[in-house]
């Protein structure tokens, strides 16, 4: 495997960035996760997007253009000889020294890595996952906007760590006030009577874009669509549980705290939008 940095491929025992990178010593960066399906960048336009309007929000400077970026990151694919894959884009504040002073990084840190990944057993996408409910609230989008893609994960980590004690692959994290956000790497959608069901934003979701063209999947099927507050009641007693995001694609929810959702098997809108959304990643994104 070979690693992009700062201009350069590395094979992965020497893709290296220093220890005075603000990106590892506070978290000071962002990132994005997209995925490659058959040569095809899957939502790569909105995903850049993400990219620098996260930046762009803690006044991280990436220097390199847009196009340049895109020709970057197709370069590492190439170099991979990857028609599939998982990629993540990593732009932190460069190297500085021990303060938090954001001045002392003269230049961000570029990093795309092309690999594969598996959130979840394959057997589990087509059974339905069981989640919980974790102690770990949700960061207030007073302190940290959640349409930020920051490196500080640590908020989600911890709630990975709850789920992981409670013997399941993943958590739904409630916001300060009690209203449901999201879980620790994907949105979370309800169906209730034919209509799909989001948090707002406000509520302390990420903006996911997986999740948003799995709406628009469901408004082409003459599904409704809304975001609204959200309780633990609604979870409980929605008709089905769908979870969406870059890697994890749709992934149905059979069991919340115990609790079985609808007939405890994958709903027929859920499996509906999965096998929708097989037929888009080649077409929605950009060749190469």
């Amino acid at each position: 495997m070979k690693v992009y940095i700062d201009g350069a491929l590395y094979e992965k025992e020497q893709a290296k960035v220093s220890v005075f990178d603000h990106g590892f010593l506070y978290g000071d960066g962002v990132f994005e996760g997209i995925q490659v399906y058959e040569r095809c960048i899957f939502k790569f336009d909105e995903h850049l997007k993400r990219l620098y309007d996260s930046a762009h929000s803690i006044m991280l400077n990436i220097p390199l253009s847009k196009p340049k970026l895109v020709k970057a990151t197709v370069m590492t694919l190439k170099e991979n000889k990857l028609s599939n894959a998982y990629l993540r884009i990593v732009v932190s504040r460069g190297i500085g020294d021990l303060g938090l002073d954001p001045r002392r990084c003269k230049t961000a840190t570029v990093v795309i890595i092309a690999d594969s990944i598996a959130l979840y057993p394959e057997h589990l996408c087509k059974k339905g996952l069981h989640i919980v409910t974790v102690p770990t609230m949700r960061n207030a989008p007073e302190a940290l906007n959640p349409q930020i893609k920051s490196l500080n994960y640590l908020n989600n980590i911890l709630a990975k760590i709850e789920a992981i004690h409670a013997g399941v692959h993943e958590a739904i994290m409630l916001n300060h006030v009690g209203y449901v956000a999201e879980c620790t790497g994907d949105n979370l959608i309800i169906v209730k009577e034919r209509t799909m069901i989001t948090p707002s934003p406000s509520m302390g979701a990420l903006e996911g874009i997986t999740c948003r063209t799995v709406l628009e999947l469901g408004r082409s099927l003459k599904i409704r669509s809304e975001e609204k507050q959200l309780t633990r009641y609604d979870i409980f007693t929605a008709d089905e549980v769908m979870l969406t995001g870059t890697a994890a694609e749709i992934i149905p929810v059979t069991k919340v705290d115990g609790r079985i959702i609808g007939s405890g098997t994958p709903g027929p809108i859920t499996k509906q939008l999965m096998a929708e959304y097989k037929k888009i990643v080649t077409r929605d994104g950009v060749k190469y």
